[in-house]
C-alpha cells in the first residue's frame, strides 16, 4: 500500500505504509478516491509546521477526501459496503467535555487528519469513525465530496456571521477558504458578497459566481470599497480569509454598527486590533476553528445545486504525480483554486 509522506520541510516521498488492520466495533474502511490538495499541506510542505504543530517525523499528508466503504465493523448501520462517501477528517474523544456541549471541534484532545503526528489520508485505505463518514448522493461525483472539507469551513463561518437575510458581506481573500465562506454567506441569506484580493486570476474564478462582486484591494482599499458597496454605513458582515496581518486595522473599520466581523485566516503571527474602533460601534468579533456539525447541510448545498464546487476543481494527478502535484501547487498552479489527486 502506498501513500504521500512529508518527511521533513520540503521534502516529500511516495513510500509503503503499514495498512491499519484493526477495524473498530464503530468504524468503517475506506478506500481513497480523491484528495484534495489543501493550503495547510502546502504550508506544512514548504515551512514544516504550522505555529505550534511541527513535523519532526515523517507524515502521510491529506485531509479532504472521499471514497468508497470496502468495510464495516459489527455496530454500523448506517453505512454499508460500496458505499460512496466523504469524511470528517478531525475525530474528538466523544466523551469530552467540549463533544458534550456541542463544540467537539475544540476539543483539546481531537486528532486531525495531517496534523503532526497523526497521518493524513494520502494513502490507499484509512480506517474512520463511521459517526464522521457521510454517504454522497448518487449524482455527486467523488471529486465533489473532496471539496466538503473546505466547503465546511465556509460553512463554519456562516453559522458564525448570524446571517440575517438581506445582509451585505464582505470577505477578504479570494482563495479556497475566501470563495467557501462567501459562497456560504449567500446560501445563509445575504443579498450581495463582495469579496477582495490581489490575484486577478483568483478574483476571475470568484466573478464566475452568481452574487459575488470580486474587487481587486490593489486598486480600491477597504474604506472605498465599504462606501461603495453600503452608502458609507459598513458591511453586516465582514470574513477576513486572507490571514494577512496588514488587513487587521482597516478591516474592523469597514464593520457596520453591531456588524459581526468573522475570523478564518490564520495570520502567522500577532495581529494589531483596535479595540476602541470596534467598542464603539459594538462589533462583535468571532473565531472559527475548523468547523461543528456542519457537513450533512455542506452536502446537501452541493448536492442541491445552490453551490457549485466544480467550478474551483482545477487538474488531477495520480498518486504516482503526487511530489509534482505538490510541487505545481506550491508554485502558483496557473491559479486554480483546487487540485485534486486520484487514488483510483
Amino acid at each position: 500500500m502506498k501513500a504521500l509522506y512529508l518527511l521533513e520541510k520540503g521534502k516529500l516521498s511516495i513510500d509503503e505504509y503499514s495498512e491499519e488492520s484493526i477495524l473498530g466495533t464503530d468504524d468503517v474502511k475506506i478506500r481513497i478516491e480523491k484528495v484534495g490538495i489543501c493550503g495547510s499541506d502546502i504550508h506544512y510542505y514548504k515551512n514544516g509546521r504550522i505555529g505550534q504543530y511541527i513535523v519532526n517525523q515523517p507524515m502521510i499528508l491529506g485531509h479532504e477526501a472521499s471514497g468508497t466503504v470496502i468495510e464495516v465493523g459489527k455496530n454500523v448501520s448506517n453505512l454499508a459496503v460500496g458505499d460512496r462517501v466523504c469524511m470528517e477528517p478531525g475525530i474528538p474523544d466523544f466523551k469530552s467535555r467540549s463533544t458534550l456541549i456541542g463544540a467537539y471541534n475544540l476539543d483539546p484532545a481531537l486528532t486531525f487528519w495531517a496534523t503532526p503526528p497523526v497521518h493524513g489520508c494520502l494513502r490507499e485505505t484509512v480506517i474512520h469513525p463511521a459517526s464522521l463518514t457521510f454517504k454522497l448522493p448518487d449524482h455527486m461525483s467523488f471529486e465533489e465530496g473532496a471539496m466538503v472539507e473546505p466547503l465546511a469551513i465556509g460553512m463554519q463561518a456562516s453559522v458564525k456571521a448570524e446571517i440575517k437575510p438581506g445582509d451585505i458581506a464582505l470577505v477578504t481573500g479570494a482563495g479556497t477558504i475566501g470563495l467557501m465562506s462567501a459562497l456560504s454567506l449567500l446560501a445563509g441569506g445575504c443579498s450581495q458578497v463582495v469579496i477582495t484580493d490581489i490575484s486577478e486570476k483568483k478574483l476571475k474564478i470568484a466573478g464566475a459566481f452568481e452574487g459575488l462582486i470580486p474587487v481587486n484591494s490593489n486598486e480600491k482599499n477597504l474604506s472605498e470599497i465599504k462606501n461603495e458597496f453600503t452608502d458609507n454605513w459598513g458591511f453586516d458582515v465582514v470574513v477576513e480569509a486572507s490571514g494577512s496581518k496588514s488587513l487587521y486595522p482597516s478591516v474592523i473599520r469597514v464593520c457596520a454598527p453591531l456588524g459581526r466581523f468573522v475570523m478564518v485566516g490564520i495570520p502567522s503571527e500577532a495581529v494589531p486590533i483596535d479595540v476602541s474602533d470596534a467598542q464603539v460601534r459594538e462589533v462583535e468579533i468571532r473565531a472559527v476553528n475548523r468547523y461543528c456539525n456542519v457537513y450533512n447541510r455542506a452536502i446537501n448545498l452541493i448536492a442541491s445545486g445552490k453551490i457549485d464546487v466544480k467550478k474551483m476543481i482545477g487538474k488531477t494527478f495520480s498518486l504516482d504525480e503526487a511530489i509534482q502535484a505538490y510541487e505545481y501547487v506550491s508554485s502558483g498552479g496557473e491559479g486554480e483554486v483546487k487540485v485534486m489527486i486520484s487514488l483510483s
